[in-house]
């Protein structure tokens, strides 16, 4: 599950994009750009998880 997170962020990054500026409230601009920085942030973090296919070919001693 932990190797489709950083997708999912990803998708919620730009969902926030998408609904939050459409918005014309004060502080809207400056809530959305806060949690979608979080969001990447996030994604970014759980790139770790994701398999790498050229060390599963190296034989294991």
């Amino acid at each position: 599950m932990k190797r489709y997170l950083t997708a999912i962020f990803l998708v919620i990054s730009a969902l926030i994009l998408i609904i939050g500026l459409q918005f014309d409230l004060q502080w809207s601009g400056i809530v959305t750009w806060g949690l979608t920085s979080i969001s990447l942030v996030f994604a970014a973090y759980y790139t770790k998880y994701i398999p790498d296919k050229n060390n599963d070919k190296e034989p294991k001693n």
